[in-house]
């Protein structure tokens, strides 16, 4: 199949499983087409597929990463004592693990085509990522607690991991709780990596976008997270601190030096 051809079939497959779509037209644009195949898959509740379609879709998201390249830790050229900074779509990262900023369900963002990162990572790795994080929650039986992590297998992203992690969420003042559990994001995420024994990770900006925590207070907890974890634990674990807007760069870059 030609990537043209894979991105028909998917959205075929995916218009034909529900029926409220089957009467759906079609658009002919390539890019329209790239944007109702992201929508279906975010709208997808997480039930049994077929390995045929997984087969299509895995070679159709992994091409599409190869178009948007892969950005490896020797690329990054802002680096001190084992941090990183780096500025882009975190999905393009080969490292052991990146961060999800989930939200309780774990399950990933249902609104289709949405800006958040949940979305960007759901929508990058495949329908496996939903399906995995699925069973997690059926076995947990219920909401992913604020300040905890989880870790899945990465599926169509070049990272090895994605631990997914539930940051406050703030309405109003923040309070000393907020930073603890913002805090608590970090340090699970850092020991679940350490407990698989992974050497990098890297980290979005939890909880700044929907859940409005200050964009400089977070990052100041996130860099201190760190610098005392790594002084704990020697172990030579690199982190990225991953951003995408402006703001949190120009933020990081002052608050690293």
């Amino acid at each position: 199949m030609t990537q043209a051809e894979r991105l028909l079939y998917l959205i075929k497959y995916l218009i034909s499983e529900n029926n409220e779509l089957k009467s759906f037209h079609i658009p002919v644009e390539e890019n329209v087409r790239r944007r109702l195949l992201r929508s279906l898959m975010n709208i997808r509740p997480p039930k049994p597929i077929t390995q045929d379609f997984l087969s299509v879709q895995d070679e159709y998201l992994q091409e599409e990463q190869a178009k948007k390249g892969v950005i490896s830790l020797a690329d990054i050229s802002f680096v001190k004592s084992g941090i990183y900074l780096w500025q882009g779509d975190i999905t393009r990262l080969s490292v052991d693990a990146i961060v999800n900023a989930a939200n309780s369900a774990m399950l990933g963002c249902f609104v289709p085509c949405h800006g958040c990162i949940d979305n960007t990572i759901h929508s990058a790795a495949g329908i496996e990522l939903r399906l995995e994080c699925s069973r997690i929650m059926e076995k947990q039986k219920i909401k992913e607690p604020t300040g905890k992590a989880k870790i899945t297998r990465a599926y169509n992203l070049p990272c090895r991991y994605v631990l997914h992690t539930v940051g406050p969420i703030i309405c109003g003042k923040v309070t000393k709780r907020d930073c603890d559990l913002l805090s608590g994001c970090y340090r699970s995420c850092l020991d679940l990596a350490a407990e698989y024994q992974l050497k990098s990770i890297a980290f979005c900006c939890i909880s700044t976008g929907e859940f409005c925590f200050p964009n400089e207070a977070a990052a100041e907890i996130a860099i201190q997270t760190v610098k005392d974890y790594q002084k704990r634990n020697p172990s030579g674990m690199e982190v990225v601190f991953n951003v995408f807007k402006d703001c949190d760069y120009e933020i990081y870059k002052q608050l690293l030096g």
